[in-house]
């Protein structure tokens, strides 16, 4: 038995649907307009839904988009309509829609459109956040165009940020559809001849270059070097600079050069502040779509306070306050008051010591560094490499240093 969602504005085709459908075995709900289907469709996911397109809220075109848009089109819709044409059947058919019916809808028409929908039906779960549909602030609908740009050049692309930038979502945005994705440093110990093989006419992505081996390294500049010949991009993210990516982590110069031959920023998430709500909301959306979470929603004051919110861990920190948020709320709707509840177990704890300037100089600097490393360790959850790249200090010096203050490392001090 399925379950099947009608949303039709004429009551009499409603109940008629209804009844065909029941006496079939399936579970019926109805809606009579976008309104009703919207508040449907957000406490449950039904397995095939009956669309009508002519609706005086809002029309059957306009609510498959919102559904698109928003990630909740995870299942098969098929649209109705007496008025139908052939551009309207495209245009649904383009954003999501699987078939369309006539009206006035035979009676075997209806029950073979049905039964082809629910048995060839692919619920996807809850599509992979994607920046597409994003851009409300002028920092991401500019690297959107940027990104565009180059998307058809064939030259290697190396993405810039900070750490927590999910580059891979920058990266698949250069894709061409139906093109494949390779993504993980994990691909660098497989035959290369296979890699590329997969990889042909789309993208190899190497999420970040700073944590890659030696032989890692080697192996990338040997895909590197016949990627072109393959018609596979390479695409690469790096939280480091590329002199560091030398100076640091034992790249090769030429290596380095090559992969850094075309380089675009990524700005931080507080550098498009505006789009952070949608982001939010779609994050939401997909835990809801795979049944992490039972039905949730953001209240305005909620999505407000994460508008506002510097994000210092940018997307990696924002999709585990989401994630914590969908777990830990107790009403349907989150409110500012979990927001601020989860949030500050994300924030640095406070240090009890405090910066007196009518100590002696000495005294003063020691409390100073005491309170900027320890702020380091907790920023960066007490990875060392890190740390060493942030403040610029060689990780032996860095270790001495903490020693000298009295600051454990952490459990991350070993990690390379």
């Amino acid at each position: 038995m399925a379950q099947i969602l009608v949303i039709d504005d004429e009551v009499g085709i409603r109940e008629l649907l209804s009844e065909i459908l029941t006496d079939e075995g399936h579970q019926v709900l109805l809606a009579e307009n976008a309104q009703a289907a919207r508040k449907l469709r957000e406490h449950g996911r039904p397995d095939l839904v009956l669309l009508d397109i002519w609706m005086p809220d809002t029309d059957g075109i306009s609510l498959l988009k919102e559904w698109a848009a928003s990630g909740q089109l995870t299942m098969p819709v098929v649209m109705m309509s007496g008025h139908g044409t052939i551009e309207t059947a495209v245009e649904a058919t383009r954003i999501g829609a699987m078939d369309f019916l006539e009206k006035p809808i035979a009676l075997q028409r209806l029950l073979g459109t049905v039964k082809r929908a629910l048995r060839n039906q692919e619920i996807a779960g809850p599509q992979p956040l994607a920046i597409a549909a994003l851009g409300r602030s002028a920092a991401l609908a500019e690297l959107k165009k940027r990104l565009a740009q180059v998307a058809t050049v064939g030259t290697p692309l190396l993405l810039r940020g900070e750490r927590g930038m999910q580059a891979e979502l920058f990266a698949r945005f250069l894709l061409a559809a139906g093109a494949p994705f390779l993504a993980g440093a994990e691909m660098l110990a497989e035959p290369p001849s296979e890699v590329l093989a997969r990889a042909a006419g789309g993208i190899l992505f190497i999420p970040d270059l700073s944590q890659l081996a030696r032989i890692e390294q080697k192996n990338l500049e040997f895909l590197l070097a016949r990627s072109e010949r393959n018609r596979a991009r390479v695409v690469t993210y790096s939280p480091v600079e590329p002199r560091l990516l030398v100076e640091r982590h034992e790249y090769d110069p030429d290596l380095a050069a090559r992969l850094s031959e075309l380089t675009l920023a990524l700005p931080p998430l507080r550098a498009f502040a505006e789009d952070i709500p949608d982001i939010a909301s779609l994050i939401l959306v997909q835990l809801v779509e795979a049944r992490v979470c039972p039905a949730r929603r953001f209240s305005t004051a909620s999505l407000n306070g994460m508008r506002q919110h510097a994000w210092p861990g940018n997307l990696a920190e924002l999709e585990a306050v989401v994630r914590s948020l969908a777990l830990t709320s107790l009403d349907e709707e989150v409110q500012f008051d979990d927001f601020e509840r989860v949030i500050s177990a994300y924030s640095a704890p406070q240090t009890s010591g405090e910066l007196q300037l009518d100590r002696p100089y000495r005294d003063a600097r020691e409390t100073f560094e005491k309170l900027y490393f320890e702020y380091q360790l907790a920023r960066e959850h007490g990875s060392m490499s890190r740390i060493a790249e942030r403040t610029g200090l060689e990780r032996t010096h860095l270790y001495r240093k903490l020693k000298a203050l009295g600051i454990s490392p952490g459990g991350k001090k070993d990690e390379e």
